[in-house]
């Protein structure tokens, strides 16, 4: 993917100026604070050393994952992780280079995984994901977007007809959340999904669930309506931050400034510069990979989850997109290339016709998805320095949750009622 479509945008003179708000990180959580802070009357500058949206949110899904309401780590997913673990196929792996470093993290994650702990962590994420469509739909018709939000369904499907159980399961916790879905069988869902492969046994049907047409365009849209409504880019590596009550400081590659406020939206890159300013919060960089097939967009009509294989088959502008694996591996390490190939395998076993074309093309993708133990993230204000806000570390959940995320930081930021709590999302909370 291209990044000098963004260049004639980017703001590259130096400047001495002092702007009121700076959010850095322009991935899809900061494009959405940013365009936030403008919506309330703030003169905001963007900081990122990368084309905004050309980061970890540009390969995503897409899709607005509502349903998806249980924190990574419950008393379930810990009883079945070793078979996941030791699965050379299978969707968690952690590079061995990385295992010592990983451990401290997968402490916390396992504490974090108690029944109690696990059932508040479902509830918050279940009252952020119940915000996330509207506020989407706030975001998007604010600027003229709203065809980029599509109400296309999702199926998750299952191979194996002795997991009729599981659905069933599935349906029922719905249920009791209001979240509408419905059992599909063999027959039903192949009149859905005509590509998918006939070996399929049962679905469930979620009707209600959006998705984005395409990740990277929707970041395009939001940055393109921020520099259009006086916003300011600054394309650098914020190096150091200096907080106290009046302001706060930022020294970047290219410059010093200093605003009234900044608000860290940097995902996976933000532990450093929370370490700054004395927060030390155990965020982990959790790689997804994903499989592209550009010529594919139009072969599924909804996001498909194969709760068998655990990857997510998303309909995209782009094209076909395989998107799966976990793996706690730190930002530096290169990607393990057999996953790939992983994805690409557990792609035939769902659409088999796929693969019939020898000409068939495709791209690689890996990314880091901002991940704390207990699979909420971080939306709050600094402990000492009001002027320092947070939003990041939404894992998996970042695309579903940004735009409800940006409304919670500023009615945080501006003292006003918080339309949910966010009590259990504060920094300090570990």
């Amino acid at each position: 993917m291209k990044n000098n479509t963004l260049t004639p945008s980017l703001n590259n003179e130096k400047s001495e100026a002092i702007s009121r708000f700076a959010v850095v990180g322009a991935g899809v959580v900061g494009l959405c604070a940013a365009l936030e802070a403008q919506r309330h009357g703030h003169q905001v500058t963007l900081i990122d050393n990368k084309a905004p949206g050309t980061s970890t949110s540009s390969g995503n899904a897409g899709y607005l994952a509502t349903e998806i309401i249980d924190p990574l780590g419950t008393p379930e997913v810990l009883r079945s992780a070793l078979k996941l673990w030791l699965n050379p196929k299978g969707p968690i792996c952690t590079p061995i280079r990385y295992v010592a470093k990983a451990a401290p993290w997968y402490w916390r994650f396992i504490k974090a995984a108690r029944p109690d702990q696990a059932q508040r962590g479902t509830e918050t994420i279940h009252q952020l994901n119940r915000e996330s469509v509207d506020a989407w739909k706030r975001t998007l018709i604010d600027i003229g977007a709203e065809a980029l939000l599509i109400k296309g369904g999702h199926l998750v499907v299952w191979e194996n007809p002795n997991n009729r159980d599981d659905a069933s399961k599935l349906i029922e916790k719905m249920r009791r959340y209001d979240i509408p879905c419905e059992l599909v069988d063999g027959h039903n869902l192949a009149l859905l999904e005509p590509e998918l492969s006939q070996t399929l046994s049962h679905a469930v049907f979620f009707p209600e669930i959006h998705r984005l047409s395409d990740p990277y365009e929707v970041c395009k849209a939001l940055f393109d309506a921020f520099i259009k409504r006086g916003g300011r880019f600054i394309n650098a590596k914020v190096n150091s931050i200096q907080a106290n009550k009046d302001n706060i400081r930022l020294e970047t590659t290219r410059q010093t400034e200093t605003f009234e406020h900044v608000s860290i939206c940097a995902g996976a890159w933000s532990k450093t510069l929370l370490e700054q300013v004395g927060i030390h919060i155990p965020l982990e960089a959790e790689r997804g990979y994903h499989v592209t097939f550009p010529n594919d967009k139009t072969r599924i009509n909804h996001t498909i989850l194969s709760a068998d294989r655990k990857l997510v088959l998303s309909p995209l502008g782009a094209g076909l997109r395989a998107v799966g694996m976990s793996e706690i591996g730190g930002l530096d390490l290169p990607p393990i290339k057999k996953r790939y190939q992983v994805l690409r395998e557990h792609t035939k076993g769902l659409l088999p016709k796929l693969f019939d074309n020898p000409n068939l093309q495709s791209s690689e993708w890996m990314g880091h998805r901002p991940s704390l133990p207990d699979s909420l993230p971080v939306i709050d204000q600094h402990p000492l320095y009001s002027r320092l806000s947070f939003a990041f570390g939404h894992q998996h959940l970042g695309i579903t949750q940004a735009a409800i995320s940006a409304e919670l930081l500023l009615e945080k930021i501006e003292m006003r009622p918080t339309r949910i709590s966010i009590e259990s999302l504060r920094v300090d909370r570990f």
